[in-house]
């Protein structure tokens, strides 16, 4: 399927597209969203310099939030309702597991506007690699390798979570463009991928290039990592150290672009996969579901916006299709919104809702009300953060029974995945 190109006649350089996705980063553990005890100084001055959206969605649980940020589309209609292969998510025999085949991803519209793609970090999807994710549209990876993810012969010899999965950090199992890349008690995984964002920026300095970010930090283990201007020396262990380092990292994707002198003709956008583990992740609550979400152009966007629309991450894939000068093809469907009026400062209103869900569950969110997975039905108020919030699930008041009312009827075009859809895996 081919994207349909915007007028190809324009000189101006499309910018560079940037998308930093951390693992199990709640929107409360940064220092911009108010935590007093986390140092986040890179991303802080990241929002300073650019957009920082109060409330912004993802899926409460990392693989459906992974497709449905490659997608723009909610799970009802990719079956991508949890994890993978947890009840609701596709089969493994069902052609919707197939990533590649099944699903239009924004690498695959990008490279139609003549971008250079390329993924880092963690997959944990479907498939096999190297295949998929060539075939989701990446030119390039380097990825944490499972057992499973390994070419044929190869065994991972270094690190171990436990007995069972290969090490994301400390003596990593990495494989990078199909080769399983040899790794020592030294190396940490966060740092080698980061190396590789670097060298495929500069090798790609003079085209437009899109790099996606699934970052490894800061899943647990909440293992020591490196300390931060102290050579060969370590951390304690916690989700706080973790949480500081990963900032770190961010800070050096942002350091290796300003080095190519490309901050000006760079998009960057962070956000978190799901709310944080053990706080919020893997529930149907807006605690599981809400994310940072900062979008950095300082040659392009205004500066220091703390924004109160609404954003959930289907709104991404049309977001960077925007960008890049492209328009969804006709006949697809996303769910998605584009961010790029807001981001330019544009009267109006993004969107009236945004929609969560993790298996047959399902969030909905206003700026005033708020549905989670329970049937609990909150008056939020002006609050984001989950502070202040009224539960009046059981009120007969009319402003609320209206509310309710119009939430049920977004919900009738959303269908909540059944039990014996062949597609996917029944639950137990």
């Amino acid at each position: 399927m081919r994207v349909e190109s915007a007028d190809n006649c324009a000189e101006a350089r499309k910018p560079n597209l940037v998308v930093i996705m951390a693992d199990d980063l709640g929107a409360k553990e940064l220092g911009c969203y108010g935590n007093a005890d986390h140092e986040t100084p890179r991303l802080d001055a990241m929002a300073a310099e650019g957009i920082r959206f109060r409330t912004c969605y993802s899926a409460p649980v990392c693989s459906p939030t992974r497709v449905m940020i490659m997608t723009g589309r909610y799970g009802f209609r990719t079956g991508w309702n949890n994890f993978l292969l947890r009840a609701y998510a596709p089969r493994e025999d069902s052609p919707l597991f197939d990533l590649g085949s099944a699903q239009l991803t924004f690498a695959d519209m990008l490279k139609e506007q003549g971008y250079a793609t390329a993924l880092a970090g963690k997959w944990q999807l479907s498939g096999k690699v190297p295949t998929l994710i060539h075939d989701c549209g990446f030119d390039e990876y380097c990825i944490w390798a499972y057992d499973h993810n390994l070419p044929e012969g190869v065994k991972h010899t270094g690190g171990r979570e436990g007995r069972k999965k290969t090490a994301r950090y400390w003596h990593p199992s990495i494989m990078q463009n199909g080769k399983y890349v040899p790794t020592t008690p030294e190396d940490y995984g966060p740092n080698m991928l980061a190396d590789f964002i670097a060298d495929f920026m500069k090798r790609h300095r003079d085209e437009p290039f899109c790099v996606y970010y699934p970052m490894l930090l800061t899943h647990e283990p909440w293992d020591r990592t490196p300390m931060i201007g102290k050579p060969g020396k370590k951390t304690p262990k916690g989700l706080k150290y973790n949480v500081e380092y990963m900032d770190h990292i961010v800070g050096r994707v942002l350091d290796s672009i300003d080095e190519l002198g490309l901050r000006d003709d760079t998009v960057v956008i962070f956000t978190g996969d799901n709310g944080t583990g053990k706080s919020g992740k893997n529930t149907p609550t807006e605690l599981g579901a809400r994310v940072p979400l900062i979008v950095s152009a300082p040659g392009r966007f205004a500066k220091g916006v703390v924004s109160d629309e609404l954003v959930d991450l289907s709104d991404i894939l049309p977001t960077l299709v925007d960008l890049a000068g492209g328009s969804i093809p006709s006949d697809h469907i996303v769910d998605g919104h584009s961010l790029v009026p807001t981001l330019e400062g544009e009267p109006g209103e993004h969107r009236e809702w945004i929609f969560s869900f993790l298996g047959n569950k399902q969030i909905l969110r206003d700026k005033r009300w708020l549905l989670e997975g329970d049937g609990t039905f909150f008056d939020c108020g002006t609050s984001r953060n989950g502070a202040g919030y009224k539960d009046v699930s059981g009120s007969n008041d009319p402003e609320v029974v209206a509310a309710r009312k119009r939430f049920d009827e977004i919900l009738e075009g959303m269908p909540v995945p059944k039990d014996d859809d062949p597609e996917l895996v029944p639950p137990k």
